[in-house]
């Protein structure tokens, strides 16, 4: 069970990390002065925000994996590529909420210091990573908590192809044993105990890091 509930940490930790990474990007792009780039973030944003994750999910394996071949470095340990190809899907997922939240954090920033931030002779790339970003991450620490947070639940999809995490743990206990409102009880709790003190430290790194207008 230890190793089950390990394995959905791995799962959070690196499609957190990546999510991150990609949405960061993302919300630059939405906000970029390239229509392009401002047309393929919004699209990006709005069509994966409306499809499922395990339509997501099984995506990445049956037609990643099964039809083009993509074997993410492990072509012959099947459980890495499973779970390297999971944490593809939920990044891809997750990192489309990641962009909605920091972006609203940048919306946050007053224009006047972009606008002098310009003046100075910064480029576009320069003004949002020195001067918009580090407030706008200050800003969104809370909703990007309950993104980590239904992050953590949403590891649970990666059942459907087979990584052994912690879901995938319990459906084979639920199969093979009686009792399954125990069961369910502790898988349940295992999950608290992941959500809950992230909750707690992120929503007080919120109010202690808040920008002060």
């Amino acid at each position: 069970m230890l190793g089950a509930f390990w394995v959905t940490v791995q799962l959070t930790v690196f499609s957190a990390v990546g999510s991150l990474v990609w949405g960061t990007l993302l919300a630059a792009m939405r906000v970029s002065p390239v229509p392009l780039m401002r047309g393929f973030g919004t699209a990006y944003v709005n069509v994966v925000r409306n499809i499922p994750l395990t339509v997501i999910i099984v995506f990445t394996s049956l037609g990643l994996a099964d039809i083009f071949g993509m074997t993410m470095g492990a072509r012959d340990d099947f459980d890495l590529m499973y779970f390297r190809l999971a944490v593809l899907g939920l990044v891809a997922y997750t990192a489309a909420f990641v962009c909605e939240a920091i972006r609203s954090g940048i919306n946050t920033v007053p224009v006047g210091q972009a606008e002098a931030a310009r003046a100075l002779g910064l480029s576009f790339s320069q003004v949002l990573g020195l001067v918009v970003l580090p407030q706008a991450f200050r800003s969104v620490i809370g909703p990007l908590a309950n993104v980590l947070i239904a992050l953590t639940k949403n590891t649970t999809v990666a059942a459907t192809i087979g990584v052994a995490e912690a879901a995938f743990l319990m459906k084979g206990m639920i199969e093979n044993e009686a009792q399954t409102l125990l069961i369910g009880a502790v898988f349940a709790f295992g999950f608290v105990v992941l959500t809950l003190p992230t909750g707690l430290i992120l929503n007080w790194l919120s109010k202690r890091l808040a920008v002060k207008r």
